[in-house]
């Protein structure tokens, strides 16, 4: 049978819907994939992924993460610790990873906790939608709790956030009403930095006004309110994006393979496999597109200096030489090899890291509790068509009644 010519296309809606079909023939025919269209190149497999995203002399973050900044190649002034290479980047990780310590995720835990359980009591276990009625909203509360955002202003800045991540089949650049979203967000958090800064409170917003970083320029050591805001943007939009996709999709993933929902029923010293195994198995951040700052060449193929390039880390943890049956969701599966490439790697691997690991495991544990066994509605799971984000939007699902 004459196989069609590879595509590969993140902004389709069969990239949307589950790339992992195209995943397989780019890592066999085309490891390192060129797009005519967009006019970027692509890694996907697990050898090639790994270490691009340690290599940032050579694929810079400095132009942005999605493909439409990349492009463009417009450098902002304002630089958030996601767009920053060393040795800048390393003064601000070393501040703000002061956040992320064991201790301070662990004392954490009974806020996180009191968050998922307000949530869960709320929805209808004879039907309800496991996205819209509940991990949309835990995530948002908590790192909003953590950055000192009033309650009031929460759900406003996740749909904000969601505005300015979606993309329609075709779409490269946001929309005007994510463009407006992007301001709006901004302009709130500048806000709250200069009422921070004049109303001190126990907060994490606060604590960065009052830290002083290191510099390699002549600029003043204090964080500027603009420096703050964009941080505090950034942490509000991919602290909420990543525990929302991961435990929204988890049922769907768990209904697929039910011996492992009954597995981790026996045995709840496993959940925190079972996290790990979900941010494998369908890592709701895919790719980021990194900057190639010289020629390499790969597999034949030489990737110019000056172009865009997709890390599909989404490939990659699904990369039959990296890790034995991929495509098998196994929460006990053997983990000494390979590592998940879910949370990145290297300088720009994610600070919230163990606070996410964290509050999955949290959910989990309740959701075992709440819904032991359930139901989905596959015919009506939908899928979000997002930049970088993948997972679902809507996921209706039933628990079954106990038995009497």
């Amino acid at each position: 049978m004459t196989q069609t010519k590879l595509v590969f296309d993140p902004f389709s809606r069969e990239f949307f819907d589950g790339p992992y079909d195209i995943y397989a023939r780019m890592r066999d025919e085309a490891p390192v994939y060129y797009s005519e269209e967009y006019d970027f190149y692509a890694l996907s497999r697990y050898a090639d992924v790994a270490p691009a995203y340690r290599n940032f002399a050579t694929y810079s973050s400095a132009r942005g993460l999605d493909l439409d900044t990349v492009r463009k190649g417009e450098i902002s002034s304002y630089k958030t610790i996601i767009v920053l290479d060393p040795p800048e980047h390393r003064h601000m990780r070393r501040l703000v990873s002061k956040v992320f310590t064991p201790r301070a995720i662990n004392d954490l835990r009974d806020m996180v906790d009191a968050q998922i359980v307000r949530f869960l009591e709320q929805v209808d276990p004879s039907g309800f939608d496991m996205v819209h009625d509940f991990s949309a909203h835990f995530p948002m509360e908590i790192i909003s709790e953590m950055l000192g955002v009033p309650p009031e202003n929460r759900t406003q800045l996740r749909l904000w956030t969601d505005a300015s991540l979606h993309r329609e089949v075709g779409q490269i650049e946001m929309t005007q009403a994510g463009l407006d979203a992007v301001v709006d967000v901004m302009r709130f958090y500048y806000g709250l930095v200069k009422e921070r800064r004049a109303h001190p409170q126990d907060d994490m917003i606060t604590k960065l006004t009052q830290a002083e970083i290191e510099r390699d320029d002549d600029q003043p050591p204090k964080l500027t309110t603009m420096e703050i805001a964009m941080f505090a943007s950034l942490l509000g939009g991919a602290g909420a994006e990543t525990v929302a996709k991961l435990i929204g999709g988890a049922p769907v993933t768990f209904a697929r393979f039910p011996d492992q929902w009954a597995r981790l029923r026996e045995d709840r010293s496993l959940i925190p496999d079972a996290v790990e195994e979900l941010l494998r198995f369908e890592s709701p951040n895919q790719y980021n597109v990194r900057y190639s700052m010289r020629d390499v060449e790969l597999h034949g193929v030489t990737i110019p200096a000056g172009k865009p390039v997709f890390l599909l880390l989404g490939s990659a943890n699904r990369d039959p030489a990296a890790f034995d049956e991929p495509d098998v969701f196994d929460i006990e599966r053997d983990r000494s090899g390979a590592q998940s490439l879910a949370f990145g790697s290297g300088i720009h691997s994610c600070l919230g890291a163990a606070l996410a690991r964290m509050e999955s495991a949290v959910a989990l544990g309740h959701m075992l509790e709440f819904m032991p066994e359930f139901d989905v509605d596959f015919d009506n799971c939908t899928r979000v068509s997002m930049q970088n984000v993948a997972g679902y939007d809507h996921v209706p699902v039933r628990v079954r009644p106990r038995p009497q």
